[in-house]
């Protein structure tokens, strides 16, 4: 067991970290000798990817050895699976659907695995990280995530937050107006935070749930998509093995393109069409991708505008800016933001870890770990809260559907608020309560978070019975919504945002087995489906060579492009060894020793030998 500060005595001591759980990327930190650390993966590494792949045997594959199933089996591959966080439509995997936040587990999973390797066994409990723009349901389902996993989940943060106490717990000593520009490779933050000894005050946040580096690496698959229908006439995004391979070179391109002013693409074959394999050759420059993006680019700027104007502060009144997030590597946000505010942005925290290393800050203070840190945090609402009522004239008379907001957007949390609302008819006895968050004055503009009746009121006129609701915010973004009958003291409760109560024992086992159900069900899924897909695979391989054989190239391949050739056959090799098991596993091993000895070679015509032999294996496979 390593050594980590301990807050609270041994009888009541677990250990308690943060995570990050990222569109692109997730992590785990914790607090060490009073610092928070990533915990990182077996292999060291300290990102790991949020993909999960459900292999043929029904095991759960998530990170690194996941990424290359995208492409070579997409059905039983899902990335970027934060997105679809809150959403009630299951998601298709491996021939089965389950929620964004069951899929989410299997990362968070992981995560708890690299946890229970440093602390030993036992009990763990999470700090999990949220943009801070996310719904409700976006929350609890975020929640059930890392409950399904294996961790207790008492809090929920904000990721701006998280990063401003990562830069906090070190800068203790700074008083001023610090902003954070969170952009994720799935979602945009930006918050206006107060420092004054000690004590971290949110002011403000805005921000956008589907605006991240993935729509970026879109925008450049739909360049790829053009440049392809415009010399062979052919969308690769109809097929989606190929569209998967596009997306991967997309981020691959968008990543270099930070560093370097323009970025050669060269994929031989991305998809098929009528047993003709077509492939892409074009050269992106860091302009042309700067064009793509900027419209987004100029929205976030958008967000910082109304961040400052709801924090009722200028430009010159921030005194530090934290780029957050791996999308700010993009040197056209920190010119953005330097041109701004006419100052550059600090680099003291990795923008890849900042979210993690925040939420271990936290973590830290909940389990005393920081007690005598003397750091505070207090945060806000990310929307107004209220309930529907009639509008027209004071109560519930008046047209239906109006918006009255108990907790107004950018209030402190945690908070409790309290109105009366009275009767809208004669002899009404029932009051429906409908719960909304979002900022228009009906309630069809905003977003429904739930409903449930108050019954029993005694007969009455119109607007005589009155009706207390009670709104409770918690820190963790947990809303309690109550309604008392003010002269009967009857009165009805909702917790809007856990669904899964992990008291309850009969639903967390409910939806543990499901998860076990899927995976059983995984494991034996019809060898029909999987057969189908290793056809597809097989056809890309064999037109490759119907077409070298048919169609000799003017010069020869250089001892360069055929290293990369074997190097791209080896990772096809290697995605489906994963799959794999018995003598076909021996086989696909074997080739793969084959593609490493031809890298080792400088015999143009022996090297060609060799892939030509390894291809001939893959295809009498039937991969």
């Amino acid at each position: 067991m390593k050594d980590v500060s301990k807050g609270n005595s041994k009888e009541t001591f677990r250990p308690v970290v943060g995570i990050d759980l990222g569109t692109t990327n997730s992590t785990v930190a914790v607090i060490s000798q009073g610092k928070p650390h990533i915990i990182p993966a077996p292999n060291g590494e300290k990102l790991i990817p949020s993909v999960v792949l459900i292999n043929t045997e029904g095991k759960v594959i998530v990170g690194r050895d996941a990424v290359a199933s995208l492409v070579a089996m997409p059905s039983r591959t899902i990335a970027e699976v934060k997105r679809e966080m809150g959403s009630s439509e299951g998601i298709n995997i491996a021939g089965k659907k389950l929620l964004p936040q069951e899929i989410s587990s299997f990362i968070i999973k992981e995560l708890k695995g690299y946890v229970d390797n440093y602390f030993g066994e036992g009990e763990k409990e999470a700090v999990i990280t949220v943009p801070a723009h996310f719904t409700d349901e976006q929350r609890r389902a975020t929640k059930q995530a890392g409950e399904l996993a294996g961790f207790v989940v008492e809090r929920i943060i904000n990721e701006p937050t998280a990063a401003a106490m990562a830069f906090g717990i070190e800068n203790l000593r700074e008083d001023g107006h610090v902003l954070v520009y969170d952009l994720g490779g799935g979602t945009f933050d930006v918050s206006v935070i107060e420092m004054m000894d000690g004590i971290l005050e949110v002011k403000s946040s805005a921000g956008n749930n589907h605006l991240g580096g993935g729509d970026f690496d879109l925008k450049i698959v739909d360049w790829f998509a053009e440049k392809m229908i415009a010399k062979h006439r052919v969308d690769p995004r109809k097929d989606i093995r190929a569209r998967a391979l596009l997306k991967e070179e997309a981020e691959r391109v968008k990543i270099l393109l930070s560093t370097e002013e323009s970025v050669a693409v060269s994929l031989p074959i991305v998809t098929v069409e009528k047993n003709k394999p077509f492939g892409l050759e074009v050269v992106l420059r860091r302009d042309e991708f700067i064009e793509f993006i900027d419209e987004m680019l100029l929205e976030t700027m958008g967000c910082v505008k109304s961040a400052l104007e709801e924090a009722s502060l200028i430009e010159a009144d921030i005194d530090e800016i934290l780029l957050v997030g791996g999308s700010t590597h993009i040197p056209r946000v920190f010119e953005l933001i330097k041109n701004m505010f006419n100052k550059q942005p600090r680099r003291d925290i990795n923008p890849d870890e900042a979210v993690a290393l925040g939420a271990a800050v936290q973590a830290g203070l909940k389990s005393g770990a920081l007690s005598e840190s003397g750091l505070i945090v207090t945060d806000v609402a990310p929307y107004s809260m209220g309930v529907a009522v009639l509008q027209g004239w004071p109560g519930f008379a008046g047209r239906p559907g109006g918006f009255c907001a108990l907790i107004p957007k950018n209030t402190t949390i945690p908070v409790t608020k309290s109105e009366k609302f009275c009767t809208a008819s004669d002899n009404q006895t029932v009051v429906e309560i409908e719960i909304f968050q979002g900022e228009n004055e009906w309630t069809k503009n905003n977003h429904h978070l739930g409903d449930f009746l108050l019954e029993g009121l005694p007969p009455n006129q119109a607007g005589v019975e009155e009706v207390e609701v009670t709104f409770r915010y918690n820190i963790n973004g947990i809303l309690e919504v109550s309604a008392r009958s003010v002269s009967t003291e009857q009165e009805m409760k909702i917790t809007v945002n856990d669904a899964l109560e992990r008291d309850s024992k009969e639903s967390y086992s409910d939806s543990v087995k499901k998860l076990e159900d899927f995976l059983r069900d995984a494991a034996s899924s019809s060898a029909e489906s999987e057969e189908k897909e290793w056809e597809e695979f097989q056809k890309m391989l064999q037109s490759r060579f119907a077409e070298e054989a048919e169609d000799e190239p003017d010069e020869e391949m250089t001892l360069e492009e055929l290293r990369e050739e074997a190097i791209r056959l080896k990772e096809r090799a290697k995605a489906l060894l994963r799959t794999s098991k018995g003598k076909r596993r021996w086989k696909i091993k074997s080739a793969i020793k084959l593609l490493e000895k031809s890298m080792k070679k400088t015999d143009l015509g022996k090297m060609q030998e060799v892939l030509d032999q390894v291809t001939d294996k893959l295809i009498e496979l039937e991969l």
